[in-house]
Order: structure tokens, then sequence, then C-alpha cells
């Protein structure tokens, strides 16, 4: 079972082994252990604090977020930030 992470910006930097990684840097993950997108953030050591939007299967997202078996995660850093915040709710669990 598997999860698939996008990291944009400075955060694929940050976990790619390439010194200029082509944005942005996907991976699968797997599921085990990880509930929420936290999880996520916790297994590749990025803060909170590094990240400004979270996408999940497209919708707009936050920290406590539920993610399940296949799901696209996007996480984008935080010298990306968009005006999503003052326009769309987080979805939260």
């Amino acid at each position: 079972m598997t999860i698939l992470v996008k990291l944009f910006g400075d955060l694929a930097k940050k976990i790619s082994k390439q010194k200029s990684p082509k944005s942005p840097t996907n991976m699968e993950i797997s599921t085990e252990g990880i509930e929420r997108v936290s999880d996520i953030l916790n297994n590749f050591s990025i803060k909170e604090s590094e990240t400004s939007h979270i996408f999940v299967n497209g919708v707009y997202s936050g920290f406590n977020k539920k993610v399940n078996d296949g799901d696209r995660v996007g996480i984008f850093a935080g010298n990306q930030a968009l005006l999503y915040k003052w326009y769309f709710n987080r979805v939260e669990d």
C-alpha cells in the first residue's frame, strides 16, 4: 500500500540526492505508520514551518488531514506561498 508524495521547491532539494532536482520530486511511500499529513512530514524530517501549502488529492489540506492508500499528497515549500489561505479553507479531519 502506497501514497504518492510530491515535494516542491526547497523541499524537493532537501530530500533529493541531486543538487538541482527537477521539481517536483515524486516518491511513493508505504502507508505503514502513516495516518495523517503530519506523519508524512515527520517521515521526511520536514518541519511544519518549512511548508506553505499542502494538497491531498487536489484538495487544499492541513497537517491533520488523514491520508489513505492511493492518495496523492503535494507539499509546497514555505517560499512558494500562494493566496490559498485567504480564499480557501483547509480540510482537516
